[in-house]
C-alpha cells in the first residue's frame, strides 16, 4: 500500500483546537472529498467516522486521538484527530509529538479560545509547522479578520491570509484564492463537492488586490530574493510565492490561514491543497533525534528505508481486548513477523501484523517504511513512549512527557464476576492512558483511580463499563494531595539484625530542608561524609526516594524537599546493601517527623468566559472557594476570568457557571502546582 508513495508525497497531519471548533467536522470533510468515505457524518448525529467510541458519540467531543489515511493528488495524508478538551491533553501532547504538520481550527465567532491556545503551544514546543482554518463563517458574529488579530496578539503567529472570505454569516458564500485571484463559489445542493472557480466580482476586486499586496509583503519577511522583486514594484511569479510560503511555513514558523465553513461543505478542498503544498514531508522536518541506551551518546536516525529501523510507540489502545500498539516510524522498516528491540525493556518482540489505520476499520500490510504511521499488533510488553529498533543499531527516542493525576475516585466490583474482571480491565485502561493511575489503598482496601479531571475518570468509568462490561460503585471524587516539610530536621537511621542467617548493619544520617513550591525532590552527599563506601550511595539515595514516596501526615507522596546525607556509619561484613536502603528510609520518616509536614494541594488554572452582565457574579463565587482573581479582560461582549483556585472547592463548577450564567458560560481549567492546603 505504502511503499508506492514517495516519503515526499506523505503528509502526516494533526488536527488540533478548542473543544467545539469543528475539529471532527473538518476531518469528516478531509475523508468524504478525498473518498474515504462514501458519506458526511455529523457530529452532532453522533455518526462521525473519526468519533467511533460510544462516549464520544454521545457527548459530542473527541476524547481518543483517531488515525486514518486517505490520498489527495497523489499525495498520501495520514491525519489524527486530536481532543480538545483539557482533561485529554496527553493524548494531543503524544500526538503532536509525533506529526510533522498541524491544522489549527479556530471558531470565527469563538475566535482564539484558551485551550486551542494550550495546543497551540504544544504544537509550538514540538516545532510543529502550521496552518490556520478559521471555520464557522457562517454563523451569527462571525468575524475572519478578528480572529486572525487574535493569533497574532494572543499566539504571537505569523499569519499570512491566504484567502478572504467572500461575505459572513448567513452570506458567506464563498473565498478569494489570492494566489490565484479567482473567486471560488460552493453549489449549495452538491455536498460542497462541486465547486467553481471564476472571476472576482467588482465589488471586491480592491480589496482583494489590497490582501495581495499585503500577502506578497508577508511573505519577503522570510525571502529575501521575493523582498528583492516586491521592492522594486517587480510582478512576484506565483510558483515563487508558493515555494516562499512553503520555506516560511517549514522553516520560520509562518502560518498560511484560509477560512470556510465545514458544516457547510465550504473551503474543504482549498484546505486539502494547502495541506499539500505548504506543510512538510517527513523528510523535510529535522531529523529524529535518539541516545544508544548503553553509551548514551546521541544518535541521529536517517529518515529512509535502507536506515536502521528507529519507530516510537505514541499510543496504546485495547479494541475488544487485543494489544494494538500506534507507532509512528522514523526511519527503516517495520515487517510482519520480524523480531524488533525494545531498549526501554532491553529485550525483543514480534510484531505478528502491521495494519494501516482508518479510524476503527483496519487493512493488513506486510511492511511499513520510514514516514509511516501504523498499528502493530503482538507487542506483548511495549507501551507508550517505546522505541522499537534493530539489536545491531539500537536507539532510544525521546519519551513522552506525561502529566501527573490530581484527581482520585474510589471504585468497587458491583458482583463477584466483576470482581474477577477489574483488574484486567483497568492494566488494559493504564496501559492506553498513562495520565490514568490505579493503586489500592493499605488502609481501606479500596480500589482508587486518579486522572486529569472529573470528566476524564466519568469517561474510563463509563468505557469500564460499555467496552468492558464491568461494573462498578465510584465514591466521591477526592483531592490527590502531597506533602512536604515546614523546616530544616535531621533523622537518624540504624538498621541492626539478623536477616537470614545472616547480619546486616547501617547506620544513615539524614537533614531534610524545605525547597521552593516546584523545585521536586533532590538528593546530595555532604563534603564531610567518608564513613560510608562510593557503590553504596546509590542505594542511599534510593531507601530516600522510597520513604519519600509515603508521607507521615496522610501517606501522600512528599515533593519540594532536599535531603543532605550528612553521616553514618559502615561495617565491614555486615554493611550491606539491603542495610543502607532501609537505614536511609528511617531516617528521612524520623526527619519528617520533626520537620513539621503540612499538606500541599492541586492549585488549577482557570479561564472562565462570561457574558459581561454575569462577570460579577462568577467572580463572586470564585472568591468564595478561596480562588484568586489574576486577571480580567473583555471581548466583545463577553468577560475573560483568568484565575487559580484549590482543586477540591472545584468540583461541580461547571454546574454552578451554567446556572449562574444562563448556560453561556464556558470554562476551562488545568492543574497548575501544589501548594499549602
Amino acid at each position: 500500500m505504502s511503499n508506492k508513495i514517495a516519503i515526499s508525497k506523505m503528509r502526516n497531519i494533526g488536527i488540533i483546537a478548542h473543544i467545539d471548533a469543528g475539529k471532527t467536522t473538518v476531518t469528516e470533510r478531509i475523508l468524504f472529498y478525498t473518498g474515504r468515505s462514501h458519506k458526511l457524518g455529523e457530529v452532532h448525529d453522533g455518526e462521525a467516522v473519526m468519533d467511533w467510541m460510544t462516549d464520544e458519540q454521545e457527548r459530542g467531543i473527541t476524547i481518543t486521538s483517531a488515525v486514518t489515511t486517505c490520498h489527495w493528488k497523489d499525495h498520501e495524508i495520514h491525519v489524527i484527530d486530536t481532543p480538545g478538551h483539557v482533561d485529554f491533553t496527553i493524548e494531543v501532547e503524544r500526538s503532536l509529538r509525533v506529526l510533522d504538520g498541524a491544522i489549527g481550527v479556530f471558531c470565527a465567532v469563538g475566535g482564539v479560545q484558551p485551550q486551542s491556545e494550550t495546543v497551540w503551544r504544544q504544537a509550538d514546543k514540538y516545532h510543529v509547522p502550521k496552518i490556520a482554518f478559521v471555520n464557522k463563517m457562517d454563523r451569527i458574529g462571525a468575524d475572519f479578520f478578528g480572529t486572525v488579530k487574535e493569533l497574532k496578539e494572543n499566539l504571537g503567529a505569523k499569519p499570512i491570509l491566504l484567502q478572504i472570505p467572500v461575505g459572513a454569516e448567513d452570506t458567506f458564500k464563498g473565498v478569494i484564492d489570492l494566489l490565484d485571484m479567482e473567486q471560488i463559489t460552493w453549489d449549495d445542493n452538491s455536498q460542497g463537492s462541486s465547486f467553481q472557480r471564476g472571476p472576482i466580482s467588482d465589488d471586491l476586486a480592491d480589496e482583494a488586490r489590497e490582501y495581495l499586496e499585503k500577502l506578497v509583503e508577508d511573505v519577503a519577511e522570510f525571502d529575501d530574493e521575493l523582498m528583492e522583486i516586491y521592492l522594486e514594484g517587480g510582478e512576484v511569479p506565483r510558483d515563487m510565492l508558493i515555494q516562499a510560503i512553503r520555506k516560511a511555513t517549514i522553516e520560520s514558523g509562518a502560518v498560511p490561514v484560509l477560512c470556510g465553513s465545514a458544516l457547510r461543505n465550504l473551503g474543504v478542498q482549498p484546505l486539502l491543497d494547502a495541506i499539500v503544498a505548504y506543510l512538510p514531508s517527513p523528510k523535510e522536518v529535522p531529523p529524529a533525534k535518539g541516545v544508544h541506551p548503553e553509551t548514551k551518546e546521541e544518535i541521529i536516525c536517517g529518515t529512509s528505508e535502507k536506515d536502521p529501523l528507529a519507530a516510537l510507540i505514541f499510543k496504546v489502545s485495547m479494541p475488544e481486548g487485543r494489544k494494538l500498539c500506534f507507532a509512528r516510524i522514523y526511519s527503516g522498516k517495520l515487517i510482519a513477523g520480524q523480531d524488533v528491540y525494545n531498549p526501554t525493556l532491553g529485550r525483543k518482540e514480534k510484531p505478528t501484523r502491521i495494519l494501516a489505520i482508518h479510524a476503527n476499520k483496519r487493512e493488513r500490510i506486510e511492511q511499513a517504511g520510514a514516514g509511516n504511521i501504523v498499528g502493530i499488533v503482538g507487542m506483548k510488553d511495549s507501551s507508550t513512549g517505546d522505541t522499537l529498533c534493530t539489536m545491531e543499531k539500537p536507539v532510544m527516542l525521546e519519551r513522552i512527557e506525561t502529566y501527573e493525576p490530581v484527581i482520585s475516585i474510589a471504585v468497587e466490583p458491583k458482583t463477584h464476576s466483576d470482581q474477577d474482571k477489574l483488574a484486567s480491565v483497568l492494566e488494559k485502561l493504564m496501559a492506553e492512558d498513562p495520565t490514568f493511575k490505579v493503586r489500592e489503598d493499605e488502609e481501606t482496601g479500596q480500589t482508587i483511580i486518579s486522572g486529569m479531571g472529573e470528566l476524564h475518570l466519568e469517561i474510563l468509568v463509563s468505557r469500564m463499563q460499555r467496552e468492558f462490561n464491568t461494573q462498578v460503585n465510584v465514591g466521591k471524587p477526592q483531592v490527590v494531595y502531597r506533602e512536604t516539610i515546614g523546616k530544616k530536621a535531621t533523622g537518624i537511621g540504624i538498621f541492626d539484625r539478623e536477616v537470614a542467617g545472616a547480619n546486616h548493619f547501617a547506620r544513615v544520617d539524614i537533614r531534610l530542608e524545605p525547597l521552593s513550591r516546584g523545585a521536586g525532590n533532590t538528593f546530595r552527599v555532604a563534603p564531610s561524609v567518608s564513613a560510608i563506601p562510593e557503590h553504596l550511595i546509590p542505594l542511599v539515595e534510593k531507601g530516600v526516594m522510597e520513604a519519600f514516596g509515603s508521607g507521615v501526615v496522610m501517606g501522600y507522596p512528599v515533593l519540594d524537599v532536599g535531603a543532605t546525607l550528612v553521616g553514618g556509619e559502615y561495617r565491614e561484613g555486615a554493611g550491606t546493601e539491603l542495610a543502607f536502603r532501609v537505614a536511609a528510609s528511617m531516617a528521612v520518616n524520623e526527619a519528617l517527623l520533626a520537620g513539621e509536614c503540612s499538606l500541599l494541594e492541586p492549585i488549577l488554572d482557570l479561564e472562565i468566559i462570561a457574558p459581561e452582565a454575569n462577570t460579577g457574579e462568577v467572580i463572586g463565587d470564585i472568591n468564595s472557594r478561596g480562588g484568586k482573581i489574576e486577571a480580567i479582560e473583555s471581548s466583545i461582549g463577553v468577560g475573560i476570568i483568568k484565575a487559580v483556585a484549590p482543586l477540591s472547592k472545584m468540583f461541580g463548577y461547571s454546574t454552578d457557571l451554567r446556572s449562574a450564567t444562563q448556560g453561556r458560560g464556558t470554562f476551562t481549567m488545568k492543574f497548575s502546582h501544589f501548594d499549602k492546603a
